[in-house]
């Protein structure tokens, strides 16, 4: 038997202490497992883990944002560097696709994650420095003197992995170290991009244990490491089952937690829009669904058309290219058996399959394109199971009466990620578009018009969050610099401390000449001057 790949425990690749068990990744492509073995790790990687994190947080006390810059910088750097072998191995171990998903698309996003978060950590602007010069109060968000744990999702193995993604960024912008839980879906593709990691901690002079990884650990280990005394907070991608059991552990223990959970994304055809081009919203809508066999957090979901001709012959033409498309490799076997449960409920509460709705067999893993059908009324009468998430290329079309239901079903929706309206172009459904987006509106994270929600835009005014179920908290994006930062920063707050005291941010002088701050009520870049009298 091969030995055990390491863990990066302070600032070191260390053989996994009484490890309890091992795990291999597969190749979705030929369900063939890859050569690699892996520690499932046990308390004891998480105690020295959790020690060095400490150790980390302090040492970090005398190091400034402009480290931890040219750290995520260097990061970058490096990976690109990196990029062919990194690519390689994470299609063997994901089944995506090396070109253009992994190279010309997810991994320039990362890098571009890292970059933009370096920005950020040398700007200062998105800690929010706030100053009451009368008052003698002044109020900063900084880092949570803990180490943020973040479990990445399988779907993404470079923009959201453990120790390069999103919430890995926003951690160690916001001046944190960072104890990554791989997925074990991408193993070894976490470790080399650690180890890129490790080599860029180094070069900026950072505390050995900035970054750190594990593969994966027993249930109740992960259970203990979210609601550690030591842990500042925790990032969740994944399945909702697991992320509301660390949630529950998490907040028992008052430990912070921000989860993306379950999404359904409903897609709101209205009338005009429908006579004026239902094919080629079909099209698109086909094309969303299908995009990465359909396993994006955006994917959408259900659909909802009227009733009568046109809605009717929408759902034959999106049937037909349902029944022509092709399945998709998904990324294990749990998306196989996770797919054929959905479809499964629902169908129980009412749903009718109008094409596929069963695993393929032979060559990776795959399940066919299925597309379902239900009326408002059935929806109606059993909302909770026909918005059963089904994580892959699958749709449910809901056929309303008439407007007024379609606001109905809007506001019978569970949280979603993102919720789109389609709308004719030239106004005749404005009246409509009002009466579904209102009902809509408070449901999702991002409200798109005439757009599927697939794309994800790394941008400041992006909202990767939404109400529950589809993340754990309405108030905070897991995409979008600097507010993403925020998840993973304390509020502190100064009253009548003596200036030389104050953190830079909260100086007199702007400690970078560039830096926003909010200055007696007024947004500026400028030195405080102080009021009087």
């Amino acid at each position: 038997m091969s030995s055990l790949e390491p863990v990066l425990i302070a600032g070191e690749w260390r053989a996994a202490q009484d490890p309890a068990g091992s795990f291999s990744a597969v190749d979705p492509s030929t369900r063939t497992p890859l050569p690699a073995l892996f520690p499932v790790s046990s308390q004891e990687d998480i105690t020295r883990a959790l020690r060095a994190a400490t150790e980390a947080v302090s040492a970090l006390d005398g190091i400034g944002p402009e480290n931890i810059a040219r750290f995520l910088e260097d990061y970058a750097a490096r990976i690109e560097a990196d990029a062919d072998a990194l690519v390689d191995l994470a299609a063997r171990e994901t089944g995506l696709p090396a070109a253009p998903r992994l190279r010309q698309v997810e991994l320039p996003r990362t890098t571009n994650q890292l970059r933009q978060g370096a920005a950020a950590a040398r700007d200062r602007s998105w800690s929010r420095a706030t100053i009451d010069s009368k008052a003698g109060i002044r109020s900063v968000y900084g880092p949570l003197h803990g180490p943020v744990v973040v479990f990445g999702p399988n779907n993404f193995p470079f923009a959201f992995n453990s120790v390069a993604g999103g919430d890995f960024v926003a951690a160690i912008a916001a001046g944190n170290p960072v104890i990554g839980k791989a997925n074990p879906g991408h193993p070894g593709t976490s470790r080399r991009l650690a180890t890129c990691a490790l080599q860029a901690v180094r070069a900026a002079g950072l505390p050995p244990a900035m970054v750190q990884l594990i593969y994966h650990t027993p249930p109740e280990v992960g259970l203990r490491l979210v609601s550690h005394p030591s842990v500042g907070a925790t990032g969740f991608t994944g399945s909702k089952r697991a992320g509301l059991q660390l949630k529950a552990a998490a907040d028992q223990a008052g430990k912070p937690i921000y989860l993306e959970l379950s999404s359904i994304n409903p897609i709101f055809v209205l009338p005009a829009a429908l006579e004026e081009r239902g094919t080629a919203i079909a099209q698109e809508l086909f094309a969303s669904c299908a995009m990465g066999a359909g396993q994006f957090c955006t994917s959408p979901g259900i659909t909802v058309v009227l009733d009568g001709e046109r809605g009717r012959a929408f759902v034959a033409e999106l049937g037909a290219l349902f029944g022509k498309g092709s399945s998709g490799t998904l990324l294990g076997a749990a998306g196989v058996s996770g797919i054929a449960r959905a479809v499964a409920e629902l169908t129980g509460a009412g749903a009718e399959i109008l094409t596929g709705g069963h695993p393929v067999e032979g060559g990776g893993y795959a399940f066919a394109s299925t597309l379902l059908r239900a009326s408002g009324d059935a929806f109606l009468a059993s909302p909770g199971a026909l918005q059963t998430e089904a994580f892959g290329t699958v749709n449910l079309v809901v056929l309303a009466r008439d407007v007024a239901q379609m606001a109905e079903i809007a506001s019978h929706l569970e949280g979603s990620l993102t919720g789109s309206v389609y709308s004719e172009s030239r106004g005749k459904d404005d009246g409509a578009y009002n009466r579904v987006a209102t009902a809509l509106r408070p449901r999702v994270g991002r409200l798109l018009n005439d757009k599927m929600p697939t794309g994800v835009a790394v941008s400041p005014a992006m909202n990767h969050g939404g109400p529950y179920p589809a993340t754990g908290h309405p108030g905070f994006t897991a995409v979008g610099i600097p507010a993403s930062l925020l998840r993973f920063a304390a509020l502190r707050c100064y009253d009548n401390v003596r200036p030389h005291r104050l953190p830079a941010e909260l100086h007199d002088q702007n400690p970078t000449g560039k830096m926003w701050r909010l200055i007696d009520g007024e947004w500026s870049q400028r030195d405080v001057v102080p009021i009087v009298g």
